[in-house]
């Protein structure tokens, strides 16, 4: 059975395993799309009180749902990914996941259904009380399928997390795990080292803690997450993390070169960079003037919807929809991407490079 998104008069019925701060928004973010959301969770506490903010429509499992997502810690997500799995009776439902490393549960759940995802979003807050259903607006989702993974599911899936405003992006595992250890595991835990820094020399100098204005304290916002959810996440991503605290030990050793040496001109080259990178991060295309339909004629074949985005991210072109029009006569289809007009020209070029032959047209 080939997976569609609800319409008309189906259902629209959606699971959530895991109903913490990014599951209870999760969860609140498709109730306010339209679903019927059940949610269950380890502690039943946390899931009553899901449903008494109204984050879910019921507590407990939903063997008709069309939609779940796994939002548990990452020690825990290969089981309760293949539970999911199993839960559901829809021969074509489709299973997420919130999970911040993406290699081990993708080698470990080979399931066509299953799409593995993470949401590059969060709160200093704790737990359900702080679910907020537009916390994933505006923030890129990566989804990382493995070979096992049906390209009409992985479709569905970035469907619906676009529905929330997200920015998805579609990456092998073993990519999404190297680059977020850059930019998401590692920066967490050089913010934790600073303010425990800053910690321990105010047990000597009272004062310096309330020296600490905005620049210290949006450096380690993030330092303010859960401990228990960085121990899976280091031991889960441990030899990216490594790899990636080494190069930054070298840069930090460098620094103190640069500095120590009064080097001037050293130091003005690394603090440009720092601000052109930094005044050039990628931002979200949305006015629909600046897109263009790319149309790409695939073979009915698996893996092209999954290839074809993963080239769009090699690129550095944003994805803003997607959708596969079958072809009735033989087994070929097109599928049409909608990017921005000033990426169309490279993502063409890229594409031609490996063998395709796209088309662009403009938005009706």
């Amino acid at each position: 059975m080939t997976p569609s998104l609800p319409a008309g008069g189906l259902p629209r019925r959606a699971q959530v395993v895991g109903t913490g701060l990014i599951g209870g928004s999760v969860a609140a973010a498709l109730r306010k799309s339209g679903w019927h959301v059940t949610g269950r969770d380890a502690v039943d506490q946390r899931s009553q009180r899901a449903l008494e903010l109204g984050c879910v429509d019921a507590v407990g499992t939903d063997p008709q749902a069309t939609f779940c997502v796994v939002a548990v810690p990452p020690g825990q997500l290969s089981r309760q990914v293949a539970v999911a799995l199993a839960d559901t009776e829809d021969a074509g439902a489709v299973v997420t996941d919130t999970g911040s490393v993406k290699t081990p549960v993708a080698r470990a759940v080979a399931d066509p259904r299953y799409v593995p995802g993470h949401p590059m979003a969060g709160s200093e807050q704790d737990g359900i009380d702080g679910a907020n259903p537009d916390m994933f607006a505006g923030a890129v989702w990566a989804l990382t399928p493995n070979e096992a993974t049906d390209d009409d599911c992985l479709r569905v899936c970035r469907a619906v997390l676009t529905g929330f405003g997200s920015d998805v992006v579609t990456m092998t595992p073993q990519r999404h795990d190297a680059l977020v250890a850059v930019v998401s595991h590692v920066p967490h835990l050089a913010a934790a080292t600073l303010m425990c820094l800053a910690d321990d020399r105010a047990l000597d100098d009272a004062p310096l803690l309330r020296l600490a204005a905005g620049g210290f304290r949006d450096m380690t916002r993030i330092a303010a997450g859960h401990p228990g959810v960085w121990l899976d996440i280091c031991g889960e991503n441990r030899d990216a993390i490594v790899n990636v605290l080494d190069e930054l030990t070298e840069r930090l050793s460098h620094m103190r070169e640069v500095v120590a040496a009064a080097d001037r001109e050293g130091l003005r080259a690394v603090l440009t960079q720092a601000r052109r990178a930094r005044t050039n991060l990628p931002s979200r295309y949305v006015r629909p003037q600046e897109l263009v339909e790319v149309r790409v004629p695939i073979p009915d074949r698996k893996g092209q919807i999954a290839g074809i985005t993963m080239l769009a991210a090699d690129c550095d072109v944003n994805v803003a929809d997607i959708e596969v029009a079958h072809s009735p006569e033989g087994a070929h289809g097109v599928l049409v991407l909608v990017v921005a007009r000033t990426d169309a020209q490279r993502f063409l070029a890229a594409l031609a490079g490996q063998g395709y032959h796209p088309t662009t047209r403009e938005l009706a």
